[in-house]
C-alpha cells in the first residue's frame, strides 16, 4: 500500500481536524470562496444534485464541508485515509483513484476542490493533474485550488508531509490558465504567518516536525482571530503573499 504521507500524521490529521484552529479556519476560508459558485445546498442523498469532488481528500479535514451541499466523493490514492473519511463525515463516497488517472467520465463534478496535493512529490506534474481536474469538471463548474506559498520556505513540516514544492500566486494561477480554465479568483493567505513561519524554518532545519497537534488553540485563539480578520479583508480585496495560495478556475460553457 501507498501512503501519501507518514500513516501516524493520517491519525493526527483526524483526530485534530474538528479542533485545530488552522484546520477551522482553512474550512471557513474555503466555503467563503467557493460558497458563491456552488449550487444551493441539498442532501447529500439527493442524486438529483449537485456532485462535488474533493480531490486528495485524505481524510476529508478540509473538504468535508462540502457534503452539507451535496454529493461528495473524496478521491485518494491512500486508503487508509478514505476509511477514516468515511467514519467520519455522512455522505462522503470514497474513491480510491490517482489524481492524474481519474476514472470518473468527463464533465462530471459541479465544482472540485484541491487542497495541498500539487505540492506533494508523488504529484510528479502539477499542470497534468490539474488538467485531470478540469476534465471531470462540468462546463460553467470551479476548481478551486489551494497549496503552500512562499517559494522559498521550507519547514519540518514540509518534510514530514513530503512536500516537494512550494508556489508562487502566478504559478497556480497558470496552471487554471493551462488547463483551459479562466481564473475567476486568486489571492494568497495566512500572510501573517509568514514571518513566524520563518523563524521556525531557521530553527527546525534540518529535522521533520509536525505543526499538528502544536498550538491546537492557536495560542489562545489569537491566531483564529486573524485569521477571521483575514477573511474579512478578503472578501473586497486580494492578498499578494501568504503562507497559503488559493486560485479558482471556472470551466467555460
Amino acid at each position: 500500500m501507498i501512503w501519501s504521507v507518514d500513516v501516524d500524521e493520517y491519525v493526527r490529521m483526524a483526530d485534530e481536524s474538528d479542533r485545530h484552529w488552522w484546520f477551522e479556519a482553512t474550512r471557513a476560508l474555503l466555503e467563503q470562496f467557493m460558497g458563491p459558485y456552488l449550487p444551493s445546498a441539498v442532501s447529500s442523498l439527493d442524486e438529483t444534485g449537485p456532485l462535488f469532488l474533493d480531490a486528495g481528500g485524505g481524510t476529508g479535514a478540509t473538504g468535508g464541508w462540502m457534503a452539507a451541499r451535496g454529493r461528495t466523493v473524496i478521491a485518494d490514492l491512500d486508503g487508509g485515509s478514505l476509511v477514516v473519511a468515511a467514519g467520519r463525515i455522512d455522505g462522503i463516497q470514497p474513491v480510491r483513484a490517482e489524481l492524474d488517472r481519474l476514472p470518473h467520465p468527463d464533465d462530471t463534478f459541479d465544482a472540485v476542490l484541491c487542497v495541498t496535493v500539487l505540492c506533494h512529490h508523488l504529484t510528479p506534474d502539477p499542470g497534468v493533474t490539474v488538467r485531470e481536474l478540469a476534465r471531470v469538471t462540468r462546463p460553467g463548474g470551479v476548481v478551486c485550488l489551494l497549496e503552500p506559498g512562499v517559494k522559498r520556505l521550507r519547514r519540518g513540516h514540509d518534510r514530514i508531509t513530503h512536500t516537494a514544492r512550494r508556489f508562487s500566486l502566478a504559478e497556480l494561477r497558470q496552471l487554471v490558465v493551462g488547463a483551459g480554465m479562466q481564473p475567476v479568483r486568486s489571492t494568497a493567505a495566512y500572510s501573517f504567518l509568514v514571518p513566524p513561519a520563518a523563524l521556525m524554518a531557521v530553527v527546525e532545519r534540518g529535522r521533520s516536525t509536525s505543526d499538528v497537534g502544536r498550538n491546537q488553540s492557536g495560542l489562545g485563539g489569537s491566531l483564529g482571530a486573524l485569521a477571521k480578520l483575514e477573511r474579512a479583508w478578503l472578501r473586497r480585496w486580494n492578498l499578494p503573499a501568504g503562507l497559503s495560495v488559493l486560485t479558482i478556475g471556472r470551466k467555460p460553457g
